[in-house]
């Protein structure tokens, strides 16, 4: 059995029906997007379960082996000609894990949104559209899809129509523009609903993103008709 990631918890109010897991960036921890939910409008939706994991401490080579908060190693600047696949898919067991005990905990899959920043943006992504039981939706901050190349034969039927938020900006100097629209342009030609956001800002968050964001929560996590 996976063992549950570290994470902190946020409920908007009592006895939510939905649930948002927000995976961080590189370096980060779960503490790094916590402060977001204060500033989303969800005045719309029912009561959210914000979870927010920390990544183990791995090696990482680009920054010189250092270790850091991460989901997986990264190699070189430029992401994908050579990727950890060992460690995305240990960290995609883990945050399936994460799903599963919310399922457990009684929020169905198909109210639970994945998020992701940069290098949680990437995990968001991987593990959401393999995961075998239809997701709310997925929210891909300035990040990319990893292991591209394997997607279309790994890929789940269960989220082919799931709704996808994909924003980044446009003078990301880390994850650059070119790689996150090369992983729109796979993802709409393989079918995918996907609503593509460019901001005029660095590897960050921007003002009109958080407000699209909650916007969209609201739209995938509409209140249940009794």
């Amino acid at each position: 059995m996976t063992p549950l990631l570290p994470h902190i918890q946020i409920e908007t109010a009592a006895n939510p029906s939905a649930a948002v897991m927000w995976l961080h960036g590189l370096g980060a921890d779960g503490n790094d997007f916590a402060g977001l939910v204060l500033e989303l409008d969800l005045s719309a939706c029912p009561a959210i379960r914000f979870v927010f994991p920390h990544a183990p401490d791995l090696p990482v080579t680009v920054n010189g082996g250092y270790v850091m908060p991460a989901w997986y190693d990264i190699y070189a600047p430029d992401l994908v000609k050579r990727q950890d696949e060992a460690g995305i898919r240990t960290s995609e067991k883990a945050i399936q894990a994460l799903i599963t005990r919310e399922v457990a905990r009684g929020i169905p899959a198909e109210r639970i949104v994945l998020a992701g920043f940069s290098q949680g943006c990437a995990m968001a992504l991987h593990t959401g559209l393999r995961y075998p039981q239809k997701l709310a939706g997925i929210v891909a901050l300035s990040g990319y899809l990893p292991l591209a190349d394997q997607f279309a034969a790994e890929r789940h039927n269960a989220n082919a129509r799931t709704p996808i938020f994909m924003a980044h900006g446009n003078q990301d100097p880390v994850v650059v523009p070119a790689r996150g629209e090369a992983s729109r342009d796979l993802l709409t030609r393989l079918g995918y609903t996907v609503e593509w956001h460019s901001y005029p800002m660095p590897h960050s968050v921007h003002p009109q993103e958080v407000a699209d964001i909650a916007r969209f929560l609201t739209q995938v996590l509409p209140h249940t008709v009794d």
